[in-house]
């Protein structure tokens, strides 16, 4: 057996194959999770052979229709927007009718209390039924922002508040 080449994907640190069929294997709709430079992106996906298919989807951009302060500049990529952003597709997912779901959380660095298990806490919060330990999520006090200046606090509260 020669020398194996890597695949394109798995080289750019895009997609790890193994963990991907695992996933497809399941035959449950997956919970996407992602965190770009500037927001989270969360997305309900249902596979079919090869081909994937966004179902809902959630940005944390969103949250500026429902009162985020726009003047927070990068503050759409911190815990309690991901907490919100979680918040907000567990709602959505709760109007679709939607259950079974397994959370894919791609290559990203999985470090117990990080900001994308912010979006997960959001989604157990809103009532999404997800099998995780409830000790990997960010404290209580980051996820309401009390590590923030006293009106962004006041911000995430009533964006919390709307999506309750």
């Amino acid at each position: 057996m020669g020398l194996r080449t890597m695949k394109r994907r798995r080289k750019e640190n895009k997609t790890d194959y193994k963990a991907r069929l695992a996933l497809l294997k399941s035959g449950k709709l997956r919970i996407v999770v992602r965190k770009t430079n500037k927001y989270f992106i969360a997305q309900v996906v249902e596979s079919d052979e090869s081909k994937d298919k966004a179902l809902l989807g959630v940005n944390s951009k969103d949250l500026i229709g429902l009162g985020w302060d726009k003047k927070f500049e990068g503050s759409l990529k911190s815990v309690p927007a991901g907490y919100l952003t979680g918040l907000l597709l567990a709602k959505k997912i709760k109007e679709k009718k939607l259950e079974g779901f397994i959370l894919d959380l791609g290559m990203a660095k999985l470090i117990y209390g990080n900001r994308i298990y912010s979006v997960v806490k959001g989604l157990v919060d809103g009532g999404v039924n997800l099998n995780v330990k409830e000790n990997i999520f960010p404290s209580e006090e980051r996820l309401a922002g009390e590590h923030l200046k006293e009106e962004i606090k006041v911000v995430i509260k009533n964006v919390r508040e709307k999506l309750k």
